[in-house]
This record gives C-alpha cells, structure tokens and sequence, in this order.
C-alpha cells in the first residue's frame, strides 16, 4: 500500500463555486445508477460473485418502487420545529416503523426470492419472510439503533428495505431548509456518512460532499478534514500501489478512523456504495495498520 499522499484536486479549490448545502437523493435512479456500476465493477475481480449479490440487491431495491404506496412524511410544523432545533427530521433515532416500511421490506424480499442466491441470503431471506410482523419492526429499528446483530446477512437485507423507504421519503423534503446538523451525521436522517466525494458539478467544482448510508443525501463538507470528529490534524491519505488514485482512504490521526474519499472531479463513474465494496482490499490493508473503519456501509458488515 503507498503511503501517506496529498489530496488530489486542491487546486483552485472554491473557484466560482457555490455548491449546495444537500443534494437530495434520486430514487427513480440511485438504486438503478449502482446496480449498473457494481455490474461494470464484477468481472474479474477477486470478489465477483458479491458484488454481483449486492448488484442484485439493488436492482431489487430500484424494481420494487412503481409498487410501494407513497412514503408519510411527519407533519410540516414537526419537520419545521426539527430544522429550527438542528434536529435531522427524518431521525433514525426516533423513526417508527409503520406500514409503508414493512411493505416496502416485505416487497423487497419478495422480488429477491425470485432470483438466484447465495446459501446465506437464502436462509436470511427465509426467516425474515417467516417471521411475524411485530418481529420484523424490532428487527428494523435494532438496525437504525445499530444494535448487536448475530444474523449480518438478516441485518443487510433488513437495512436494504430501509435504505429505499428513507430514500423516498428524504426525496420528498425541500433540500434548501437543511441545516448541517453536526460532524459525521446527515442532515436528514442523522446517520453516518458511507463515503464522500469530490464532485466535478456545476457550481460545485471539487467541491466536497458526504454520501449518507441509510438515505443517499450528500451533504457539503470542507476539505481535508475528518468528516467524523471535525479535525483538521493528522488528516493523511492512502491508496493502494498500482491502484488507480481516483479512491483513497483519508485516516484521521485524531480519532484513528478513516472514511474513503472518491474523486469523482476524475471519474465521473465512481458510485460511493459500489466503489466502497469493490476496494474492500484497501479496508483489510488499513485494518492491519490498526485503523478503524467510520464510513458506514451495510454491505460491508463486519469489516
């Protein structure tokens, strides 16, 4: 693994650019975009058949949504009083899962049974398929709780129904009324950021943003800092030698953590749920240097 590296694209940093706050997520293509980008990604490479699983995951999640009745949002002033307060208003923490959220889990499992599987998913999607209502929603909010799991392939599939119901809800929002809420947390739902990346966007050119796990919004962040505990010491970056530069790992000396940072200003192609599977060799090289993980991915449980 190369060493400690400068970041890429600091130049002219901010020049004409005025990026946005939050980006909302797409839902008629987040889904659709990764599954495309983990099928480029699978050929040849030393993990194929799982990223070919997750890819068929997602394509689930993308095919299941003409289907699903229309996601509630809490009421305006509960949303207004959330915002005035720096509170994300769709809170993971305080979120209740209701009836949208286990059809949408329920319709996910569905579409997955029809398709070829590894053992695992297979048992995984069985129990969940058998199992009461009631157990489901407990299953669900120990998900967004983060609560010791022993079932990580029940837990992935599970956060995989939420991640499209959360996605759909938070499309629905106004993107100019978000607030940054605090470091490493999204504005939106108060999860921890999966990646960030740095964009080649119109009025955000290399400009920064965070990729939230659970709802897909992106939030602007500022460069060269730990987008977890906020510090601006020690922060050093990591690739793999003879990888392409385009990803690399940011550590931050502070905390001992490290999120992947994409430059997307170089690939426009890079996705930051798929490319963070696909470079599970960079997680197990920094895990041997005794970094830790923060980026939270749900299809990289356990690393």
């Amino acid at each position: 693994m190369s060493g400690p590296s400068a970041p890429q694209g600091l130049t002219n940093i901010g020049e004409e650019a005025k990026p946005p706050f939050a980006v909302l997520p797409d839902p008629s293509t987040l889904f659709f975009n990764r599954s495309k980008r983990l099928r480029a990604l699978a050929p040849g490479h030393v993990v194929e058949p799982y990223l070919n699983f997750v890819a068929d995951v997602t394509e689930a999640q993308h095919g299941i949504q003409d289907d699903l009745p229309a996601p509630v949002l809490p009421e305006f002033s509960r949303i207004q009083q959330t915002l005035e307060y720096g509170i994300p208003p769709l809170s993971r923490c305080s979120f209740d899962a209701g009836e949208a959220a286990g059809v949408t889990l329920d319709r996910l499992l569905e579409r997955l049974r029809q398709i070829g599987n590894p053992e695992e998913a297979r048992a995984a999607i069985a129990s969940l398929t058998g199992a009461p209502a009631e157990r489901r929603h407990q299953l669900m909010s120990a998900a967004l709780t983060d609560a010791p799991v022993d079932d990580i392939a029940g837990r992935v599939l599970v956060f995989a129904g939420l991640q499209v119901h959360f996605v759909r809800l938070a499309a629905k929002l106004a993107g100019e009324d978000l607030r940054p809420v605090a470091d490493g947390v999204c504005p939106v739902c108060g999860s921890p950021p999966m990646t960030s990346s740095v964009v080649g966007w119109p009025k955000a050119h290399n400009s920064r943003f965070c990729t939230c796990s659970l709802c897909g919004t992106m939030w602007n962040v500022v460069r060269v800092k730990c987008v977890l505990c906020g510090s601006t010491e020690g922060i050093s970056y990591h690739s793999i030698e003879g990888k392409p530069d385009s990803l690399k790992a940011e550590t931050c000396g502070q905390c001992g953590r490290y999120v992947k940072i994409l430059y997307q200003v170089n690939d426009h192609m890079l996705d930051p749920l798929s490319d963070d599977v696909a470079s599970l060799d960079l997680d197990m090289l920094l895990a041997q240097e005794g970094w830790e993980r923060g980026g939270h991915n749900p299809f990289l449980l356990g690393y």
